[in-house]
């Protein structure tokens, strides 16, 4: 259930438990910030009748009302005290600054569990513990010990890490950069990101929801909430951690590759959520989100004075995943007759350095108007013909007229008052590096198509969940290719072949199935079965017998349950890839596609989902992949089956949902060929 969070935005009244006279003091720098609050505050301090002018009240248990908000600034067992005692005057919203708890292990760890204990028992909304504070510029509230709060915008910024979020405050001071919400979230031990998430979805005066995760506990519910969230406001999170952190000691391709950053890679797309990997991405392209309105599609028009800069955009926008049209013939014409030869009147457009204000209006204005141009970029360097304010009136006269996103890039350290003015109030944000610019422009465009795509419907697929659940109730794991029924039991086509455990029973297999054939060697201690050299490929009806003996040999303790020699069908030479199932213990279960053989095991070009999948994100999954031109037929090779390939992906995406003690899962080879796939090999560790 969502929380009530507007105790925090809008306190009626605050107390902060610890507050000191002492200017040198965490409680008292605190409190000092709190004073400021224009509504009733109290001080809670046993060694002063009042504080800076407010009144002081020796315990919690004294105040006089029951205070929409407290704040927390005491020892770690007084802090616990201190909470009870709010919860038991009845104020429901805390922000325990205090540190000491589960971040400093020990007997912290039992800290915080008390706390989460008296949080529920009074119903409370704590925030912290060991959190730097929050912010609320509309209630002219900062309960931080930073020497600031923060200016009015329409960005809520949530940050993990309290000594980051203290930086940005004072970075966010100079550059004149305003929020709705300022939240430290601490050790995360009641309130987490979810419920500020679901909090400020319903808030009017936050438009982007900007975010410095180090993790998330409940990822069902952060994919839930932020899933619904993002339809409506978009969300950038700067999500430290590039590390395997999360991943194990695992026996399969897929746990290998797999790790926390690439589970949350899948769950960011999977709901919505736009990654940065700086600081300066996450509020640069917050700046642009909440200001700029969204583009139609991807197609840049560039205006620039300057040819080297305006190369640097155009290569930026491929990385980006831009466009740079060409222009409509009618926008060409105008240019040609407005300026000289000498200029270049494809896109991007280069009026060269001389050009004036006047030429800088008449063409932007003219780039801005082409159907073909869904966003405009301008850039400019010093010029002596030209300022910096002239330009920014003319590019903030276009934008109004056309509507479509702007950013400008002035290459210079110093725009000018005037200039600065004239494009914040027109809502331009602008860049020295026209990289930044492009980026940010990029992100307007994500997020449209975030918007556009809605949810994913997964449709019921025909399995056979019994016959899958025989399969994995064997006892033993991990289990080989003789299970590749698991697969057949979910719609995944297999290759014709069954266990051996006698020369015999070889001999009469290899017969039945007809031709050269397959021999594998399968018992449980053998992981990797060419490593051992427990493959005999084409091996013709004559010499099968031969050749069960041989990789019999290789049996620790000779045929039996679950061991012995798989005989298979030879298939002829196809596109090989592979289908992976890894479970993260955030996300659930992920999906993992990627070429085989050495893409795989060298290049690692693989991509990942979260499961179940529906039919178009197995789709993007399957085309995500740099290899994918090979599947889909490049250079003279004949393009795979792609819809089947689809669907089997998808359908190993659903097997991985329906049933949790499946740890890790490879199809490995699915041969891909122009008309079906084939799965040839399995290994499956069951939890």
């Amino acid at each position: 259930m969502d929380r009530d969070l507007s105790g925090f935005l809008s306190p009626r009244s605050v107390a902060v438990v610890g507050a000191s006279a002492a200017p040198h003091k965490i409680g008292g720098v605190l409190f000092s910030n709190v004073a400021a609050f224009p509504g009733p505050v109290y001080a809670v301090n046993p060694g002063y009748a009042e504080i800076l002018g407010r009144p002081c009240v020796p315990t919690v248990d004294a105040l006089p009302e029951p205070v929409s908000l407290a704040v927390i600034v005491v020892a770690p067992d007084d802090a616990l005290r201190a909470l009870d005692a709010c919860g038991r005057r009845g104020i429901r919203n805390a922000v325990v600054i205090t540190a000491g708890f589960k971040e400093a292990g020990g007997v912290g760890i039992e800290r915080e569990r008390e706390l989460v204990r008296i949080a529920s028992e009074h119903g409370m909304n704590v925030l912290g513990p060991n959190a730097f504070g929050l912010v609320s510029p509309r209630a002219g509230l900062n309960a931080t010990f930073a020497p600031r709060g923060a200016l009015p915008g329409k960005i809520a910024f949530i940050s993990q890490s309290g000594a980051l979020g203290s930086g940005v405050l004072h970075w966010a001071w100079e550059r004149k950069l305003g929020f709705s919400a300022f939240i430290s979230l601490g050790n995360k031990a009641v309130l987490s990101e979810t419920d500020f998430f679901a909090g400020l979805a319903r808030d009017p005066e936050t438009a982007v929801i900007a975010a410095y995760l180090e993790g998330v506990e409940d990822g069902t519910e952060f994919l839930r909430v932020a899933g619904e969230l993002t339809r409506e406001k978009p969300v950038l999170v700067l999500k430290a951690g590039h590390t395997e952190a999360g991943a194990r000691a695992a026996s399969s391709h897929t746990g290998a590759l797999a790790g926390s950053d690439r589970a949350y890679d899948a769950a960011f797309r999977r709901c919505g959520v736009i990654r940065v990997h700086t600081v300066e991405e996450l509020f640069e392209e917050a700046v642009a989100l909440a200001q700029q309105p969204l583009p139609r599609g991807r197609r840049l028009g560039i205006v620039s004075n300057a040819g080297g800069p305006a190369i640097l955009a155009a290569d930026a926008a491929a990385d980006d995943g831009l466009e740079v049209p060409a222009l409509s013939p009618t926008t060409v014409e105008s240019l040609s007759k407005r300026f000289s030869s000498a200029a270049s009147t494809a896109n991007p457009v280069d009026i060269l350095a001389d050009a004036t204000a006047g030429g800088f209006r008449d063409a932007v204005e003219w780039v801005l108007a082409d159907p073909h141009v869904d966003m405009g970029l301008v850039l400019t360097a010093p010029h002596p013909v030209l300022t910096f304010a002239q330009l920014a009136e003319s590019v903030a006269a276009a934008h109004r007229r056309h509507g479509k996103p702007v950013a400008v890039s002035f290459m210079a350290g110093d725009l000018g008052e005037v200039a600065e003015q004239t494009l914040n109030d027109a809502g331009i944000p602008a860049y020295f590096e026209p990289g930044r610019a492009v980026r940010a422009l990029a992100t307007l465009a994500r997020y449209q198509e975030v918007r556009e795509r809605g949810p994913h419907e997964r449709r019921p697929l025909d399995v056979d969940r019994a016959g899958a659940q025989r399969v994995l109730s064997g006892g033993r794991s991990p289990l080989g290719v003789e299970s590749l029924g698991l697969l057949a039991a979910y719609g995944v086509p297999i290759a014709r072949g069954r266990l051996a455990r006698s020369s015999a029973e070889a001999v009469s297999l290899a017969r039945e199935i007809g031709g050269k054939v397959v021999l594998k060697v399968v018992a449980p201690e053998v992981v990797h079965k060419s490593d051992v050299g427990g493959v005999r490929i084409g091996v013709s009806q004559s010499k099968v017998r031969a050749a069960y003996r041989e990789l019999a040999e290789l049996l620790p303790d000779g045929p039996g349950d679950g061991a012995g020699v798989y005989v298979q069908e030879l298939l002829p030479s196809g596109e090989e890839v592979i289908v992976g199932i890894v479970r993260d213990p955030t996300f659930g279960p992920l999906v993992m596609f990627g070429l085989g053989g050495v893409f795989v095991e060298v290049l690692e070009d693989v991509a990942f989902g979260l499961a179940p999948l529906a039919s178009q994100e197995a789709e993007d999954l399957v085309r995500s992949i740099r290899g994918f031109p090979l599947l889909a037929g490049a250079r003279g090779r004949p393009a795979v089956h792609l819809s089947g390939l689809v669907e089997a992906v998808e359908r190993v995406s659903h097997l991985a949902a329906d049933f949790p003690e499946i740890g890790e899962l490879d199809v490995n080879p699915l041969l891909c060929y122009p008309d079906r796939v084939v799965a040839v090999d399995l290994r499956v560790t069951v939890l």
